[in-house]
């Protein structure tokens, strides 16, 4: 078969960018600027080649030369990263995840951030075929200490946050299952810090449970909740591993990273 002049272009393009990529990865891996020979070292380019591209991706900021022979990422880097991070939305993240977890499991799957003392349902995912399911209407509203999600952000505030919380609001219940005192939210409280998920033990509507996973952002900040709903004698509790899953996978796309990762 004969070559035609985009296949004999196209090679050479895609070995560049391939070299390009190596590059910056070597350069992601340090704080500090390295050196033209430790990064040729590292990617096993030789020299030369190295230094041609890095000159390059100068051009254009995405490389800063910190002094002669040493390179570190540049400015341009940042300024694309904000661009991509003012478009991504939780909502947008999480949509498609949640449709593919709820094909799993065939229960509603909800989306919920925080407003003030209440959860708001943002975004859900369910099918009007799978039967009997409970689902929250978007723009629908719960106290915090009632829901998974709710308990999910109330365990990120400290002490002092949670009992103003209480004060304020009194800790009203809506059921028998409510906890309704402060110590005992407390103890709840730790038990999701230490799980890393929540649980709404039929505290929100009597027949209805439900488990929750945090989402969580660039900074580490826990944005949103995601949470199964389901009639109190059918919510599975091995459904725990896919939504924790799912809402990693959410976290991953909003840049999310382990602390250990940050460091």
């Amino acid at each position: 078969m004969k070559k035609t002049d985009a296949d004999t272009t196209a090679t050479p393009a895609v070995q560049v960018l391939e070299r390009m990529f190596a590059l910056m990865d070597v350069l992601a891996s340090r704080e500090d600027a390295i050196s033209l020979k430790d990064i040729a070292e590292k990617t096993g380019l030789h020299p030369s080649t190295a230094h041609r591209i890095l000159n390059d991706l100068a051009i254009g900021r995405f490389v800063e030369r910190s002094q002669p022979g040493s390179y570190r990422l540049g400015m341009r880097l940042l300024e694309l990263g904000n661009l991509v991070k003012g478009r991504l939305n939780v909502r947008d993240a999480a949509l498609l995840p949640m449709r593919e977890l709820h094909k799993r499991i065939q229960q509603p799957v909800n989306l919920s951030m925080r407003q003030g003392d209440e959860i708001i349902y943002v975004e859900r995912a369910y099918s009007e075929r799978s039967g009997m399911q409970v689902v929250r209407a978007i723009g629908g509203r719960a106290p915090l200490h009632l829901t998974s999600t709710g308990k999910l952000f109330l365990s990120a505030d400290d002490a002092t946050r949670i009992r103003a919380y209480a004060t304020r609001t009194g800790l009203h219940g809506q059921t028998k299952n409510s906890i309704t005192q402060l110590p005992a939210l407390e103890r709840e409280l730790n038990r999701v810090r230490q799980m890393h998920y929540a649980l709404d033990n039929e505290e929100l509507e009597l027949g209805v449970r439900c488990m929750a996973c945090g989402i969580y952002d660039d900074q580490g900040k826990l944005v949103a909740g995601l949470s199964i709903s389901a009639p109190a004698s059918r919510l599975d509790d091995s459904w725990l591993g896919q939504l924790q899953a799912t809402a990693r996978q959410i976290s991953d796309t909003l840049g999310f990273a382990p602390e250990e990762q940050r460091r």
